[in-house]
């Protein structure tokens, strides 16, 4: 193995392990303390559970290429980690949605909130987040399993997704890129209006907040959210909704890196490091952790 590909592989695999442990925490943070059972932190779980699963679809075959240079997949194997990818990733534009609903309520509605966003809403927004996403994935995936592949096997990408499998295709693709096409406005451009909607209303609102102080409590309750959509939106929308024939094989890999690997290897670190109530809950967390340790040893 080259030198090169020893220092990718390590890397891919230290981001891929902390992505793993740092989301883990904020799960179980969210779970065990209770002054973080709210909706905002419930979706932030969610959020969580998901960046798992994504950097699990994609980082496991990742490494195995790295480590191998040139690595096989079947068509079954490709088609299913496509189908899985697609609908997580569409679950997460969904539940990036509903968080900037949520952090709506809280700041235009602030005596509404508790009675609007209770649990039983939560629990129903995110099925129905999960619902929809692996329906629109399966619309896609079965376009893509109806195509014929007859020619070269070789995906020039470290995963399966639409446009290298489109590519590998003997047949008339323009269906199910229709089908891509029309899928963006509900799944992307859709979500991203009401996110950018959202905090158009929350922008008025905190500029109507007399004091310094409250508009920045104001923002810092949405700020990480704020700061996740940017990078997540931010190169979904340059990978599927804008025009990307001039854009190198390189940049397109890097773009799609950036969304499925470093956006979920980011997040903890982007919701942990500017929240208070989460850095709270660490150090309690790990306070009692400590204490209880003492006492054992001790006893």
């Amino acid at each position: 193995m080259a030198v090169y590909n020893l220092l990718l592989f390590i890397l891919v695999l230290f981001i891929y392990i902390v992505t793993v442990l740092g989301n883990f925490v904020i799960i179980m943070l969210v779970f065990y303390s209770k002054t973080l059972h709210s909706p905002m932190y419930f979706f932030l779980s969610q959020l969580s559970i998901s960046d798992i699963m994504l950097t699990t679809d994609i980082a496991p075959n990742m490494l195995n290429i790295v480590l191998y240079e040139k690595t096989a997949i079947s068509f079954p194997g490709c088609i299913i980690q496509y189908y899985f990818f697609g609908s997580i990733e569409t679950f997460e534009c969904f539940l990036l949605t509903v968080m900037s609903y949520d952090r709506y309520l809280a700041i235009c509605s602030p005596l509404r909130y508790v009675s609007i966003m209770n649990p039983a809403l939560c629990i129903k927004l995110v099925l129905a987040s999960w619902l929809l996403s692996c329906s629109i994935a399966l619309i896609i995936t079965v376009g893509i399993c109806q195509l014929e592949f007859c020619g070269p096997n070789t995906i020039d990408h470290f995963y399966c997704d639409f446009n290298p499998l489109v590519e590998l295709s003997c047949s008339d693709t323009s269906r199910v890129q229709f089908e891509l096409t029309v899928v963006c406005f509900p799944v992307i451009v859709l979500p991203f209006l009401v996110i950018v909607i959202s905090y158009t209303y929350i922008v008025l609102t905190m500029l109507k907040i007399p004091s310094f102080s409250g508009k920045l409590k104001s923002f810092s309750t949405c700020s990480s959210h704020l700061i996740v959509v940017f990078l997540f939106y931010g190169t979904l929308i340059a990978m599927y909704v804008l025009p990307n024939e001039g854009q190198s094989q390189m940049i397109k890999k890097f773009m799609s890196m950036f969304y499925t690997v470093l956006t979920p290897f980011l997040n903890p670190f982007i919701y942990s490091l500017r929240n208070k109530e989460i850095k709270g809950s660490l150090r309690n967390a790990f306070y009692n952790q400590m204490m209880s340790y003492l006492k054992k040893s001790g006893s």
